[in-house]
């Protein structure tokens, strides 16, 4: 039996731990979260390391993506180095091989099509997801300077995003995670003051975190795109009207685990390092493990 840890800084509140058998071997899947206490996070993965057979970090980045280069978290980093034994990740190596595979079969089975109007609240924490939508043609608003920086200024392009990250991100990247991303009980404020660019989406996609926190009072109509959701979620979202929600990982006894829970059970499954596994042993186990996304209807 494999046991899998998610160490994140989003809410204790949101704690579970399942049994699942994947491809013929028993595994134990926990999160545990830390309300946003960067020094207990640390403290619980030099707990765990050596004694678990692979940590994913929940509620931060390891490394930002854009376009072709990635840029270092601090905050993030200290966290993974807590970790001298036990192989850890954050989802990003997932989130650019799985989401961006589940966005395309989106498109190739017809939910989505192109022109489609998507508000992506962020793009520099899943690239993978970004890309995937602009090769098929949606009709894009990026929110990373909305919703991470408080900038009311939507991006159009992919372009603007790299140049932005190359001038920007050097600098974010060493700042506090807390204040870029809600973390701990912050996750469950919700500052609803960028309603017109709900409004305008047909699709609302990318981290749930930032979805909830700035989301209006109806989203009638709207198609959820994310992951790392629970029942609870769901009823919120189905209560303000959502149409559907997809989420990109599958769901577990009603929860939708975050890229780093699956990616952490992907390393194990390789018996890899995180730098030792590359997209084709990600892709490889997408196939074997059948991974399609969770779609549900929550209101006709």
């Amino acid at each position: 039996m494999k046991h899998i840890v998610s160490v994140s800084l989003g809410s204790s509140e949101r704690d579970k731990k399942v049994t699942v058998n994947l491809l013929g071997e028993e595994f134990v899947i926990e999160r545990r979260g830390t309300d946003g206490d960067i020094k207990k996070a640390i403290s619980l993965l030099q707990e765990l390391d050596g004694k678990v057979d692979a940590v994913g970090l929940g509620g931060i980045d390891v490394y930002l993506v854009a376009g072709n280069r990635r840029y270092p978290v601090k905050d993030g980093l200290k966290m993974l180095k807590a970790l001298q034994v036990t192989p850890g990740c954050d989802g990003s190596g997932l989130k650019n091989t799985l989401e961006r595979e589940i966005v395309n079969q989106l498109f190739r089975e017809g939910i989505f099509y192109k022109g489609q109007k998507v508000l992506l609240v962020s793009t520099v924490d899943r690239f993978g997801m970004a890309e995937a939508l602009a090769q098929n043609g949606a009709d894009l608003i990026i929110g990373d300077l909305i919703f991470a920086l408080g900038i009311p200024v939507p991006l159009r392009s992919l372009k603007t995003v790299s140049f932005l990250a190359m001038l920007l991100l050097p600098i974010i990247g060493k700042m506090p995670f807390r204040l870029i991303y809600p973390t701990g009980q912050k996750q469950k404020k919700e500052l609803p003051k960028y309603r017109k660019y709900y409004e305008w989406a047909e699709v609302i996609a990318g981290d749930f975190h930032y979805i909830r926190r700035y989301l209006p009072s109806k989203v009638q109509g709207k198609t959820i795109l994310t992951n790392t959701t629970t029942k609870e979620d769901e009823e919120l979202l189905r209560s303000r009207g959502a149409r559907m929600l997809i989420t990109t990982t599958p769901e577990i006894e009603g929860r939708s685990f975050g890229t780093n829970v699956m990616e952490a059970i992907f390393l194990a499954l390789l018996n890899k390092k995180w730098e030792e596994a590359m997209p084709e042993d990600y892709l490889r186990l997408i196939k074997d493990l059948g991974l399609k996304p969770s779609i549900r209807r929550l209101n006709d």
